[in-house]
């Protein structure tokens, strides 16, 4: 009898691979319960990076650093109360915004909802807010930037959806797909309580299989700044009903916006300059900026001292300023009170009247990343102006009760204000230039005391002290001042000291520091 061969023979069972592939992938949950510090789970396409504490206004949250590993963007998970073991979490999709939650802009409403988030978390008890780097809705900085600059250009006559249509872009580019992998790596498994006004953001949650047991809107009254913007978001389909309700009257730029096409820099073929627009920027401390013209229409019926009288004084106080120029330091809630019962009177507008800087970006194709610089007021070549190097920190984007990094910019900002002519780069990679990841693991590394100060912790990271690249920023600043004589604004001498190449990088580039303005003078006599 013959021996049947291997092709007629009837198969075997399948092979069972489980113990294998358990071998390669965290189970849910695995980043609350890491078997060592080490761990870096990943699930899809999300790797977690490291977690941290943070103090909010609001309460203790605890944030989980992701990074999609395909389009290398962060997702910051922030976490309050039992996340994994809540019925119910309330919770927040949210996308950066850097100019309302770092430069202090007042032309949307982002910073507004992120904080509001923050706040209905924490009173509610189990939450969880999702910070994804998807700024403009998905399309960098660059993408937003151009939509910004010609809605100016067209006085506001183009809606921003309209704007990006126009410049072949989608209404929203952005991926929520990171949500449901955070969520196995954390071993959420609650329904959602969604604080939003967008629905695409609970079709996006649904989508993944996530379950969504009900929505609360967070709706602010608008400005005359971003009354335009939130009404091409109601016109989108957000739920939005302020905007149709409202008084206020939309304001426009200060002078006139010329779109342009972008090109690269002469003297520097890297950059490619991209947009330039105008951005309303909340006052310092709320001493408001008028010009000399401005202050006597303001006062010439009633003199400013009028409003200094009382009970409840409108005006603080008021100082001239360098070309021709006035700080009026005004109490919010007294205005906004008086504003109540005299709305005509004019002071009233003093409580939206912002700093007017102009924006300019760039996009690098070294990096791949975008470069904003800041410019107010216009230099003539007498001018010596206020510039500073301003290193982003993603945290300090949060109501945390110490913002260090966003101090140092209010101050920053009120001296290029004060002087009228001044400039800010942003360096918007965390970390000394090492990136928010490294940052972030720093963060945890001294929190749970791996590493006994940062220095250690970048030691065992393996990057240096300062990784920025200064040359590139001033090539950038030599753009945008009118000679080679600055006033700039650092920390302090001993951070001078601590960073060689600075120092350096302005040599090179033939930039004179005619005086340093060092911030801890100012933290000292907060």
């Amino acid at each position: 009898m013959s021996t049947p061969s291997p092709a007629s023979a009837s198969p075997g069972p399948e092979p069972d691979f489980t113990n294998l592939i358990a071998e390669l992938q965290h189970a849910t949950g695995s980043v609350l319960s890491p078997r060592s510090l080490d761990e870096r789970p990943i699930y899809g396409t999300t790797i977690y990076l490291a977690s941290c504490p943070l103090d909010t206004r609001f309460g203790p949250f605890r944030a989980y650093i992701f990074q999609d590993l395909i389009d290398k963007h962060y997702i910051i998970a922030l976490a309050h109360g039992d996340v994994a073991k809540a019925k119910t979490l309330y919770t927040r999709l949210h996308s950066s915004c850097i100019t309302s939650e770092t430069l202090r802009g007042c032309d949307c409403d982002c910073v507004q909802q992120l904080e509001g988030a923050f706040k209905v978390i924490a009173e509610k008890g189990d939450g969880i807010l999702f910070y994804l780097l998807q700024e403009g809705r998905g399309v960098g900085y660059v993408g937003k930037a151009r939509d910004r600059m010609l809605v100016q250009a067209s006085l506001d006559q183009l809606s921003t959806f309209q704007a990006y249509a126009a410049i072949g872009l989608k209404k929203d580019h952005r991926n929520y797909e990171n949500i449901s992998h955070i969520c196995h790596l954390l071993g959420i498994t609650a329904s959602f309580t969604v604080l939003t006004n967008n629905p695409d953001k609970v079709d996006a949650m649904k989508s993944q299989g996530l379950v969504v047991a009900g929505t609360e809107a967070l709706e602010f009254e608008p400005s005359p700044f971003n009354l335009a913007y939130l009404a091409s978001k109601a016109a989108g389909g957000h739920i939005l009903r302020r905007p149709a309700e409202t008084s206020v009257k939309r304001a426009l730029p200060p002078e006139p916006v010329v779109p342009f096409k972008p090109h690269a820099l002469p003297e520097a073929k890297r950059f490619i300059y991209s947009a330039s627009y105008f951005l309303p920027m909340k006052p310092v401390d709320n001493e408001i900026l008028l010009t000399d013209v401005q202050f006597k229409e303001l006062f010439q019926r009633d003199a400013i001292e009028h409003y200094m009288v009382g009970p409840k004084p409108l005006v603080l106080g008021y100082q001239a300023i360098r070309a021709n120029r006035f700080f009026v330091k005004i109490d919010t809630d007294n205005l906004t009170f008086f504003k109540n019962e005299n709305p005509s009177d004019p002071i009233v507008d003093l409580l939206t009247t912002p700093y007017w800087f102009r924006v300019h970006v760039y996009y690098d194709i070294v990096t791949s990343q975008d470069f904003v610089v800041l410019t107010h007021g216009k230099p003539h070549i007498y001018d010596i102006p206020v510039v500073r190097l301003h290193s982003e920190s993603l945290f300090n984007r949060f109501p945390l009760r110490t913002v260090e990094n966003r101090d140092k910019m209010k101050f920053s900002v009120k001296h290029i204000v004060t002087y009228g002519v001044g400039a800010m780069l942003l360096l918007h990679n965390d970390g000394r230039g090492a990136g928010f990841g490294a940052h972030a693991t720093d963060r945890m590394m001294t929190d749970s005391s791996q590493a006994l100060s940062s220095d250690e912790a970048y030691r065992k990271i393996g990057v240096g002290y300062d990784s920025r690249d200064y040359d590139a920023s001033m090539v950038l600043l030599r753009h945008h001042i009118p000679n080679e004589k600055i006033q700039m604004v650092m920390n302090s001498p001993a951070s001078l000291v601590k960073k060689p190449e600075y120092a350096e990088a302005l040599n090179r580039h033939k930039i004179d520091v005619e005086k340093w303005i060092f911030l801890e003078d100012e933290s000292s006599r907060e």
